[in-house]
């Protein structure tokens, strides 16, 4: 009997070693199978493009949202061997640390030693000179779905660069946070700026990749030249899935509060009021000094360099509305621009006169071409209803959310 409970009791041990022993490798399956259903970025993708560069003279137009896990991606791809020749650079430069709107020099990066090409100061497309050594192209930056987010331009300007130069452009896809969101008025062209190039509406519920593909398809491309694409799409994405950034897109977009409110806030570069630039929390606040007798919140903006050194209204005290915890889980169930920020503003201001007057400061925009429609300056000023003003957005919005159709490589 007593032989019989000590072999028992042996083999119950064993079972428990042995099952112990396995769990570490299920575990570890589980894992796997869990990264294999989440979000993976083109450049992630390693296994599906690094064969496809071998034995060629790569140039990459990157910044730092351009990553590998953690790694930038041109650190990355260089030490796998990648043979980069040049890297150029968008707005805020290669590494991300230039002001918005502040001109970008060439320059050779500390770290790897390639000669980095600005795309944002003397010249805002590559020569024929610069891809003359360069046997294929690179696009791998992180946008936010917005028309007057300048990414977009940057990357058709590229397009039709290769084109001309009939060089090839690989995109590696990354996903739209706002992917949800396909709202706003479509440009009205006769208000084309640099930041709005294209009759798209201010969220355009695009990756950069499905961008591309419509800018070849609807032929915006200068002369309507077609460049060759080779896309690596995001795996297991779709437009309705929720994606936090791993890194900040711009010096201004630094929480995903920010990127979330953007589509609606960013609004507000066309209105005499501070949007937090010259804060830590931009485009999730709004104030002005006049807004004393009518709002409680207060901030004060000052210059931030690398950030805005010469911010709207700096070291005065802003009045206004705090955004920073507002549920953005009611702008991804509306699926709509919030209008009526901007709306209650205008209202509540007591300088109505210069609420729209881009003459106030050189922080501002127009209005006009900030949003891309002549009418929502009378509109907000006569008070027209959030109902009416989407109106006026039709049939243009409408048609082009069926066009979109043709372009579209992940699920709505």
């Amino acid at each position: 009997m007593k032989k019989t409970l000590a072999f028992i009791s042996l083999a119950f041990f064993v079972v428990v070693l042995i099952t112990a022993y396995k769990n570490p490798s299920q575990q570890k399956e589980a894992a796997v199978s869990n990264k294999k259903d989440s979000i993976k970025t083109g450049a992630d993708q390693t296994e599906k493009y690094l064969p496809y560069l071998k034995g060629k003279r790569v140039a990459i137009l990157a910044n730092q949202t351009s990553i590998i896990g953690n790694r930038h991606l041109v650190d990355s791809l260089q030490s796998r061997g990648v043979n980069i020749v040049k890297v150029f650079g968008p707005e805020h430069g290669f590494r991300g640390n230039a002001s918005a709107g502040m001109e970008v020099a060439d320059e050779k990066d500390q770290k790897t030693g390639i000669s980095i090409v600005s795309l944002y100061g003397k010249k805002n497309k590559p020569t024929k000179e610069d891809l003359a050594d360069v046997d294929i192209l690179i696009y791998d930056v992180q946008d936010v779905g917005v028309r007057f987010y300048t990414n977009i331009n940057a990357l058709s300007r590229l397009m039709e660069a290769c084109a001309e130069s009939k060089k090839e452009l690989m995109i590696l896809d990354r996903p739209n946070p706002n992917a949800y969101l396909i709202d706003g008025p479509v440009l009205d062209m006769k208000y084309k700026s640099g930041i709005g190039m294209f009759p798209i509406p201010m969220s355009h519920g695009l990756t950069v990749a499905e961008f591309a593909k419509m800018a070849n398809g609807e032929g915006w491309l200068t002369n309507k030249v077609k460049c060759q694409l080779k896309i690596i799409p995001v795996a297991n994405y779709n437009h309705s899935m929720y994606y936090t950034l791993p890194t900040k897109p711009s010096p201004n977009l630094n929480t995903q509060q920010a990127i979330m409110l953007y589509p609606s806030t960013c609004m507000f570069e066309g209105i005499y009021v501070n949007h937090g630039r010259g804060t830590y929390y931009p485009f999730t606040v709004i104030g002005a000094p006049y807004f004393k007798e009518k709002y409680s919140f207060s901030y004060t903006p000052t210059g931030i360099k690398g950030m805005a050194e010469t911010p709207l209204f700096a070291d005065q005290v802003c009045y206004g509305l705090d955004l920073r915890n507002y549920d953005v889980n009611l702008l991804l169930k509306s699926k709509k621009i919030n209008l009526q920020w901007i709306m209650e503003l205008y209202k509540a201001s007591p300088q109505k006169e210069k609420f729209f007057d881009s003459k106030q400061s050189k922080e501002m925009n127009n209005i006009e071409i900030q949003i891309g429609s002549g009418l929502i300056r009378q509109q907000i000023i006569d008070g027209v209803s959030e109902e009416e003003i989407r109106k006026t957005w039709e049939p243009g919005l409408s048609n082009y959310k069926k066009m979109r159709k043709k372009y579209v490589i992940y699920k709505d």
